[in-house]
């Protein structure tokens, strides 16, 4: 007669799906919580940020997240975002880490993918592209869709949370090597859904501003973002990750606060 523990055990087993022979280390079973798999990706973030342990934050992409020459010294959104995280959301010893290059297109990132993402073991990997992708004519939509599909398999082979965002709109008459850009966004907005990957649609927040002149007041030449454009950028990722407070200095709040 077998004891209640072995057929416990064995039921378990045969539930589980584990069969006779044991890996050398078995993932504890918790059937009360969902597995990683279960868990969307703004509820792992929302989790990174409520964790006492530090993590490491990295945006990668084109000149846009490079924020190379256009901001005319202001911060980039990459910084704009360590400025919310490490100040005034208090995450000190967070790291935010910007490997963006200029000039570069979604098989750049996937040639370079060990130095400019693997090494530095991030918890989070922000992804803007597609600006200079348009203009590369052997990059076609489906030769784009197929490297950004590689890039988040990747970045969640490292365990790590993807966000795609769709760049800005471009003053496209005066880019016309970039006049298919349209046609990519929705390609990114395709691998997003098709990913279950958080998007942050600044193409789409951008076309449904009318209460500026986005062209004049947020770009600083006709494919670039300048200091307003960038804060914008920042603002809408705050939105997505539900970190934006309009109170607080990157939001929007008020910075000057001396008395002279």
């Amino acid at each position: 007669m077998k004891n209640d523990s072995a057929l416990s055990r064995r039921t378990f087993i045969k539930t589980a799906g584990i069969g006779a022979v044991f890996p050398t280390v078995l993932t504890p079973v918790f059937p009360q919580l969902p597995t990683a798999l279960d868990v969307p990706d703004l509820e792992k973030i929302k989790a990174l940020l409520a964790t006492k342990d530090p993590n490491i934050w990295l945006f990668t992409g084109d000149s846009i997240t490079h924020g190379a020459k256009h901001t005319h010294g202001s911060r980039s959104y990459p910084e704009i975002f360590a400025e919310r995280l490490r100040w005034e959301l208090k995450r000190v010893r967070d790291l935010v880490i910007n490997t963006g290059i200029s000039g570069n297109a979604t098989r750049n990132i996937l040639s370079d993918f060990d130095w400019r993402i693997s090494q530095f073991k991030p918890a989070v990997v922000s992804l803007m592209i597609g600006t200079n992708d348009c203009a590369r004519k052997e990059i076609t939509t489906a030769v784009f869709e197929q490297n950004l599909t590689d890039i988040v398999l990747k970045i969640r082979a490292l365990g790590a949370v993807p966000i795609l965002h769709t760049p800005n709109p471009i003053i496209l008459e005066k880019a016309p090597e970039r006049s298919t850009l349209p046609d990519y966004v929705p390609v990114i907005r395709n691998v997003s859904n098709a990913q279950a990957v958080i998007l942050v649609d600044n193409y789409q927040h951008w076309q449904a501003t009318t209460d500026t002149n986005v062209n004049r007041e947020w770009l600083n030449d006709p494919l670039h973002p300048g200091a307003r454009g960038h804060q914008e950028i920042a603002r809408l990722l705050f939105r997505t990750l539900s970190i934006f407070d309009a109170q607080e200095p990157t939001c929007g709040g008020p910075y000057y606060e001396g008395e002279h």
